[in-house]
């Protein structure tokens, strides 16, 4: 598989294969396309640690890179994964919360590798897309969340 043209590289300390392979496991359009090795020592690894992987996460093309522990993700950078209904909304956040990530507030949580996933519902960007007093109303609530509460966004929106 040729590299994509624009590609979001991710940088984890040592994990980038068990991360790429868990988010096949939580989010359709999603593969695993290469483990690449590296062809010598490097500050932080040896010659045959996996140095990069190229993988799809719901369809968005990212390589990862075992960089070493320098650098941290942080919230400057997230995936907004957008959700149908309550039940996607629970499968996603639940799969990255239980496998050792953690939440936040509003629709974000960050996963156990330090990646931060805003799982946000459609109904809540289309409540903020409105404008006006129905777009206040569901603002408001989802401030006062972790997990975005899709019949609680609903009935702000409806007043």
């Amino acid at each position: 598989m040729a590299i994509a043209k624009n590609t979001i590289c991710l940088w984890y300390d040592k994990d980038a294969e068990d991360a790429a392979r868990f988010y096949v496991t939580v989010f359709p359009d999603s593969a695993v396309h290469a483990v690449h090795r590296a062809p010598g020592d490097y500050p932080s690894g040896k010659e045959g640690d996996v140095l990069t992987v190229d993988f799809t996460v719901a369809g968005v093309p990212c390589i990862g890179l075992n960089g070493g522990p320098v650098f941290k993700h942080n919230e400057a950078f997230s995936f907004q994964i957008a959700t149908d209904d309550q039940e996607e909304t629970d499968r996603y956040w639940n799969a990255i919360v239980g496998n050792g990530g953690q939440e936040s507030a509003c629709g974000w949580c960050k996963d156990k590798w330090g990646v931060n996933w805003q799982i946000t519902p459609r109904v809540l960007t289309d409540a903020m897309a409105a404008g006006g007093a129905e777009a206040k109303r569901a603002f408001a609530a989802m401030m006062d969340m972790r997990k975005i509460d899709v019949a609680a966004i609903e009935a702000a929106r409806r007043g």
